[in-house]
């Protein structure tokens, strides 16, 4: 008795009526019944068959628990959970509320991707008394706004080879994380529109070569491009790469905001002919890069390795990206450049909040020093040391519209760098499966029939406008501020809700250090020990 309840009971039932299903859909064939009603009969009994099969494989199965108890029914939750993505996306999620990107951040960068109407009606959706809110003040003077692209020189006194920048580029991305399609569309709206593309550190590929755009060759600790078969440094065929016309900078990744501190591994079944080729590894063999690099173990050697570089390449702009860590380790690199008399021609901080193809949930959600925090920190740390003018300073993290560019630039940067924008200009809809090779729109895949979704010609136009849309954006912006370009921004220029009653400016929340105040003793004493602690002779803090 207490079997047959239990069959009837809530948990089985499913089961149950399959079984009972089955055993009616069979009665009734072996019965004889009409000839005309024997195939729907047989169809209705192996449907209820099947999944009384189904049910029983549930029973016995050892991986679910919640599938031994309800068999049948429990295969609804896996099928609402690969769902729900989509759901909250389309039906729940509102205009600001998604993540990483909210809908109102992706509808922009589409609608002026595709050049459509990109104004908002009836005011913010944002609650400007909630704690966070930021803005910009404008002045009762503004300027008229400018109509050409905002260009930037790069490349210090001992640059051969200085580079004309735009303000707005393609943030570092490699073939291998995007698809073929992908990198084309980039390069070649690059090309059109007159700014740079970083390569990633996955290597200078031929689809990098094929749009003819401007190129930032990021060299890893792979060292992809410029190895040695045991996976070092190649001093040769770094000078062979460099030569090239269509690279204009050379940028030595440190570490990369969603995953600092973390190498990795293309498992050998990846390593195809083609990307073994380009990365100048072995096809078919475990792809390693390692967490950092063997070239330089010591600030004075990284400083020197810069200087190399810059040799080796002709004279080219030649800095590094790194996420900000450890305070005393940049500020030990700050040291070797004035002990050595030798600078970077730019360096790049790429914030926390940047984004991977795949990264551990750690990493992702809790390494490393947000865009703001790292941006300011190097910022004062060069002018600390007398350098800022002769050091230019990039950024990346979570930047798609003018406004985050102006913030950005107040800050301390001089050009912003944009990776998951230009996706959303490629079409990417934020489906959240770059590290599953099943991208939906063609754009973070190696599966080419998934690649070919992507048409280069369509998409290298929406590259295109949406880099000049998002630059126009902040040309209205910087006329507003009465500004004539936007690095005259500056952190008076913004300010933030601290609380329900106050507010505060940059300039308060994120106080500046004065020139060569590192070289003469700060002020501050977080600053005068962080100093102390930091070697140009080695990574580790000095010993307290």
């Amino acid at each position: 008795m207490q079997a047959l309840s239990l069959a009837f009971s809530p948990r089985f039932i499913v089961l149950t009526l399959a079984a009972l299903a089955t055993l009616f859909f069979l009665a009734l064939i072996a019965a004889g019944a009409a000839p005309s009603a024997t195939a729907p009969l047989w169809i209705g009994a192996a449907l209820f068959g099947a999944l009384t099969a189904l049910g029983v494989r549930d029973l016995f199965q050892t991986r679910h628990a919640i599938l031994r108890n309800y068999p049948i029914s429990a295969h609804m939750r896996f099928i609402l959970e690969e769902i729900r993505p989509e759901m909250r996306q389309y039906f729940f999620e509102s205009e600001t509320d998604g993540l990483p990107f909210s809908r109102t951040q992706r509808a922009v960068v589409y609608q002026r991707a595709k050049m459509v109407l990109d104004k908002r009606p009836f005011g913010t959706l944002r609650d400007t008394n909630a704690p966070g809110y930021e803005w910009l003040r404008h002045s009762i003077t503004p300027k008229p706004v400018a109509t050409e692209g905002f260009r930037i020189p790069v490349g210090g006194p001992d640059c051969a080879k200085p580079y004309s920048m735009s303000v707005f580029n393609v943030s570092a991305m490699s073939f291998g994380a995007l698809s073929a399609n992908a990198i084309r569309a980039l390069n070649k709206g690059a090309a059109l529109g007159g700014f740079a593309h970083d390569t990633g550190e996955g290597g200078y590929s031929p689809y990098h070569r094929e749009g003819g755009g401007d190129v930032i060759w990021e060299i890893g600790s792979g060292y992809y491009g410029c190895r040695t078969p045991e996976g070092r440094f190649d001093p040769e065929k770094f000078r062979s790469v460099a030569a090239n016309a269509q690279i204009k900078m050379i940028e030595i990744k440190l570490s990369q905001g969603a995953k600092p501190g973390h190498g990795g591994v293309l498992p050998g079944p990846k390593v195809t002919a083609e990307i073994a080729a380009i990365r100048g590894v072995e096809p078919g063999k475990d792809c390693i890069s390692p967490a950092g690099h063997s070239a330089f173990s010591t600030p004075l050697e990284m400083v020197g390795f810069i200087a190399k570089l810059r040799e080796l390449s002709g004279g080219k702009p030649v800095g590094f990206k790194l996420c900000v860590g450890h305070p005393w380790e940049f500020l030990g690199v700050c040291k070797a450049m004035v002990e050595m008399g030798v600078y970077p021609d730019f360096i790049v901080v790429d914030g926390m909040e940047g984004g991977t193809g795949a990264a551990p949930l750690e990493f992702a959600d809790h390494l490393g020093a947000p865009l703001r925090e790292g941006l300011v920190f190097v910022r004062n740390a060069l002018i600390g040391i007398n350098a800022r003018e002769r050091v230019r300073i990039g950024c990346s993290g979570k930047i798609v519209n003018g406004f985050d560019m102006a913030r950005a630039m107040a800050l301390g940067a001089d050009w912003c760098n944009a990776a998951r924008g230009f996706m959303f200009a490629l079409g990417c809809i934020q489906s959240m499966s770059c590290h599953t090779d099943r991208c939906p729109t063609g754009v973070a895949t190696q599966d080419k029939m998934r690649g070919r979704a992507l048409v280069v010609a369509d998409k290298t136009e929406r590259v295109r406008h949406y880099h000049a849309s998002v630059l126009h954006a902040l040309a209205e912006l910087t006329a507003a501020a009465g500004l004539d370009h936007p690095q005259k921004f500056r952190p008076e220029h913004f300010s933030r809700r601290v609380n329900a009653h106050d507010s505060s400016t940059y300039a308060e929340l994120y106080p500046a250090l004065r020139r060569g105040e590192l070289l003469t003793g700060a002020h501050d004493k977080r600053w005068r020990d962080l100093w102390e602690m930091a070697r140009a002779d080695s990574f580790a803090p000095a010993p307290a």
